[in-house]
């Protein structure tokens, strides 16, 4: 005869967490963000957009981060708007089902942009629609061979969101943006690189400790200098001369009070290597 012992019943795991946020091993001054659906290919659901502006809210916080590397798990880096939520969303209409822009997309952009330290985007895989757009809300990109791009909004009845009409604008010029925006063809990694929307495409299995390898990089540096540049290339692209000035005055006014700019200048004269501690 058998055992009589009725079976407990399974206990289903917790549901894995939509976004991770980490350290970095080697130099935890370096944080990783992965958007972590990678069944989906990190499509954006409600709980993914959440959960990655929740996370971009807490980097606000840690003083200690210097830089950030912005990757996907699996094979792809995001390709957008999840479409069943949104096919669904549209049920209650269509200002509710593109609320979502308001709420998720703009701030998690504004989000990334206004971070106080470099940010790397890691393309592992498919970049598309708002993953595009939030790729070049980053600071530098890394791609993997292979990877494949596409602004895909025409293709659904749809302008850009996730600041893509300016961000891609400002990478690859007016031009070539509208042809990508209107047309919908996707492009590869290497184009990319071309055009100067990524800085390197790597093989896929060196992509992540290429862009860990950036990050510390950057870590490494002047981070209250790189803040000033992000805002001044940012501002620089849409603003009269007189203004873009005006602006790099009042910069460097800033820097110069700080230890690192002024610590540079002495080791520069001693003819040491500057050590930047982002004070």
């Amino acid at each position: 005869m058998g055992d009589d012992k009725v079976a407990e019943p399974a206990v289903a795991a917790d549901p894995a967490p939509a976004v991770l946020l980490a350290r970095d091993e080697v130099d935890p001054a370096v944080a990783v963000l992965t958007l972590n659906r990678p069944d989906t290919y990190n499509a954006l659901t409600l709980e993914l957009k959440t959960a990655l502006l929740a996370a971009i809210r807490e980097l606000e916080t840690q003083v200690d981060v210097r830089a950030l590397v912005l990757i996907g798990a699996g094979r792809a880096f995001c390709v957008g708007q999840d479409l069943k939520e949104h096919a669904a969303a549209l049920e209650a209409g269509p200002a509710a089902a593109f609320a979502t822009v308001e709420q998720h997309y703009n701030p998690i952009v504004s989000g990334l942009v206004d971070l106080a330290f470099p940010v790397v985007a890691a393309i592992n895989g498919s970049c598309v629609g708002a993953g595009l757009g939030f790729a070049l809300a980053c600071d530098l990109r890394i791609a993997a061979a292979g990877a494949k791009f596409s602004t895909a909004f025409a293709g659904i009845g749809l302008t850009a969101d996730s600041g893509l009409s300016a961000t891609l604008a400002h990478a690859v010029g007016v031009a070539r943006a509208t042809d990508l925006l209107m047309l919908n063809e996707s492009f590869t990694a290497e184009e990319a690189a071309n055009w100067g929307l990524v800085r390197q495409v790597v093989p896929a299995d060196e992509l992540q400790s290429a862009a860990l390898d950036l990050a510390r990089r950057l870590a490494a540096g002047p981070t209250k200098a790189y803040v000033e540049i992000k805002r001044a290339v940012r501002r620089g692209a849409i603003s009269a001369l007189p203004d873009v000035l005006e602006a790099e005055w009042a910069a460097q006014t800033r820097l110069g009070a700080t230890k690192d700019h002024q610590r540079a200048v002495a080791d520069f004269l001693a003819k040491r290597t500057p050590t930047f501690t982002g004070s």
